[in-house]
């Protein structure tokens, strides 16, 4: 991806030191081109040749450098994942309390075994002296998780959405989908769940399913009856399932078509509310997409970031999407906040020559920011019930995953991440 570093570079002297915000509908990133597409027009045949050389390398393009999984449609196997980079730390149940499990556990989702894995976070939480106490068998190629008040987790794989005791530790069902996704496979392009999320109330879980090729769906299950109630038609490869805060509306993050679509809990009518600052030139070879988001609890709008240059504030009631800075410089992938209002965003790792290396942004809600170095690709955050620590999962969608997790001290900015050893490609987490 040789060329992305200079279009970064033309974005930071075009945004000088204080960029200021700009407001665009839902259509209006094709009309108005920023630094990226100017650039991309005096470069245009070589932008077309790179276009069209990805496009070639892999139908769906992922999202960094390095494609060692098959897309849908190609004849390569896409069960065979990448060598990891670090050994697989098995769980040591000597150190799994006999009873319920301790409140401040971590719970991954093993993208590589089928599992999950529940971890002692250490010290205070720190990762020092933390390990893996005990993996429970949920279903294929787990990706997404959430965890509700009376302590089950709702976990998306392959297959459909397993309900794990994390109290006693035991899977309790697999909720299969309504949606036909295709075999159940392995690998960055399976079909079956990817974003899942929770209703406020905790009475219905929102799953979002990946169709190969095709748009998804959300699907809708029953808490309470472990039952799907419901399909709505989102867009392709809904990375990310959020709520409203007042349970409402349910957006899905779709990745590979660049909207959000807003889904009517009650109704489940759709809208879909497009999101690509950078414009949606390239297409499925574009690596400039949506990934995660997080809803701003206070005015209920989503926080969307990319490419560690600018964070796009998306009104659901609008659809309208502002446009704000930040300073990372490397493709990003998860996010959370924690409860002060900070962001946390993970930044994967260069996918241009002038890119910066993985990293976590702390980001306080008047938006100065704090740029983490960390050591690897990394995928997915967390934040601890006080706020103080982020868990960053080292699984990755694509190549140069290690099984473990880097531990943030948020408080002290002269701490070193920790890295604590956990887990099989983790991509989810949650803090119980």
């Amino acid at each position: 991806m040789t060329g992305t570093g200079g279009l970064r570079a033309a974005f930071r002297k075009a945004s000088g030191p204080r960029a200021a915000s700009t407001v665009l509908g839902p259509h209006a990133a094709r009309r108005a081109e920023g630094p990226r597409a100017a650039l991309r027009r005096a470069s245009a045949p070589r932008t077309r040749r790179l276009t069209l050389a990805l496009i070639a390398a892999a139908l769906l393009a992922g999202c960094a450098t390095g494609t060692t999984e098959a897309a849908p449609d190609s004849a390569a196997t896409p069960d065979a994942p990448p060598a990891s980079t670090s050994t697989v730390a098995p769980p040591d149940p000597s150190r799994a309390p006999s009873g319920r499990t301790p409140e401040g556990t971590l719970l991954v989702a093993d993208f590589g075994s089928d599992t999950v894995t529940f971890v002692d976070p250490g010290r205070d939480g720190s990762g020092k002296g933390g390990a893996p106490i005990a993996s429970v068998k949920v279903g294929t190629a787990p990706y997404g998780l959430v965890v509700g008040e009376d302590g089950r987790a709702w976990v998306a794989t392959a297959e459909g959405v397993a309900v794990v005791d994390t109290q006693q530790r035991t899977r309790l069902a697999l909720i299969p989908y309504e949606t036909e996704s295709g075999p159940v496979t392995t690998g960055e392009y399976r079909g079956g769940g990817m974003g899942i999320a929770l209703a406020p109330d905790g009475s219905h879980v929102y799953v979002g399913v990946n169709v190969p090729g095709e748009d998804g769906t959300v699907e809708v299950i029953d808490t309470a009856t472990r039952e799907v109630t419901g399909t709505a038609p989102v867009g392709m490869r809904p990375f990310d399932v959020d709520v409203s805060p007042d349970g409402r509306e349910v957006y899905a993050t779709d990745h590979d078509s660049f909207d959000v679509t807003a889904v009517d809990a009650d109704t489940l009518k759709t809208r879909r509310m497009e999101v690509a600052p950078y414009g949606t030139e390239g297409g499925l070879g574009s690596w400039l997409k949506p990934h995660y988001a997080v809803v701003r609890p206070g005015d209920g709008k989503l926080l969307l970031p990319f490419e560690g240059e600018r964070l796009a504030v998306l009104d659901p009631r609008t659809g309208k999407v502002t446009i704000e800075r930040m300073t990372a410089n490397t493709h990003q992938h998860g996010a959370a906040l924690a409860p002060d209002g900070t962001l946390l965003v993970v930044g994967t790792g260069p996918i241009g020559s002038d890119d910066e290396e993985p990293s976590l942004t702390v980001r306080a809600p008047d938006g100065t920011e704090r740029v983490v170095p960390l050591e690897g690709p990394h995928e997915d955050v967390a934040v601890s019930a006080d706020g103080r620590t982020a868990y960053v999962t080292g699984g990755f969608t694509r190549d140069g995953y290690w099984n473990g997790i880097t531990v943030v001290d948020l408080d002290d900015e002269k701490s070193e991440p920790v890295r604590l050893t956990a887990g099989n490609r983790p991509l989810g987490i949650a803090v119980l």
